[in-house]
């Protein structure tokens, strides 16, 4: 079925299918009705909305590439920025029956969903005890192409494969470090949190903090950011 979903190439050249477009359709709908007032920036239909300082950055289907092999491993992102802060985030694996979330204040937490209800929440954090030095963490690269920018981490950890998206692994304990080496602000909004709230760091590969285009780096420790981004940024 999936197989037959009319799909297209963008000018990026990643994939988009119509599941994309309707999935994101379907966000805007629900928080259209919930929240009218609220701006929307969707992968897919742009910016769209209100100038209150709230705005909804929905990413309907991470991971396209892997959704259109029949990989289960692709994601829903929503989160919202509140007058320019992350405040509240979800993470979705459909295929999976997984969901992640995470509020600003109020910690990170992992469920599964069962008749379209959320079971077995649990409070999740990033790894206990010392971390680890950079040669001894274990590491998780987004996506499977492209993945030049984070050729020094590659070369110098322990890279693992991964069967959930990297940060979600670091945001439950299952990795020491993750790194997306390509996206834009809807990739890393809803997982920056997420990681953050879980007692974990978040940083762009040029140091910023904030979600946007690029490069970025997850981890369990300050110490441990600071140590990959030394190296990703290394001449």
């Amino acid at each position: 079925m999936v197989a037959e979903l009319p799909r297209e190439l963008k000018s990026d050249g990643s994939v988009v299918t119509a599941a994309d477009r309707a999935v994101e359709t379907a966000i805007r709908a629900v928080l259209g009705a919930a929240r009218p007032g609220d701006a929307v920036l969707g992968e897919e239909h742009g910016a769209t909305g209100g100038d209150a300082g709230r705005r909804w950055i929905i990413d309907p289907i991470d991971g396209t590439a892997l959704f259109v092999e029949g990989d289960d491993r692709w994601l829903v992102l929503v989160a919202l920025e509140d007058q320019g802060a992350i405040t509240a985030a979800v993470a979705v694996v459909p295929a999976q029956a997984r969901l992640w979330w995470a509020g600003l204040g109020t910690g990170a937490y992992e469920g599964s969903v069962r008749d379209g209800r959320i079971a077995d929440a649990t409070r999740i954090r990033v790894a206990d005890g010392p971390s680890p030095a950079l040669g001894a963490c274990t590491l998780g690269v987004v996506p499977d192409w492209g993945r030049a920018p984070a050729a020094a981490l590659i070369e110098r950890a322990q890279e693992r494969p991964w069967a959930l998206h990297p940060p979600l692994l670091v945001a439950r304990g299952d990795l020491d470090l993750g790194a997306q080496t390509s996206g834009q602000i809807w990739d890393f909004a809803a997982t920056s949190l997420i990681v953050t709230e879980a007692g974990g760091c978040y940083a762009r590969f040029d140091g910023g903090d904030r979600p946007g285009p690029g490069a970025s780096i997850y981890a369990r420790s300050p110490e441990l950011r600071d140590e990959a981004l030394k190296m990703v940024n290394a001449v």
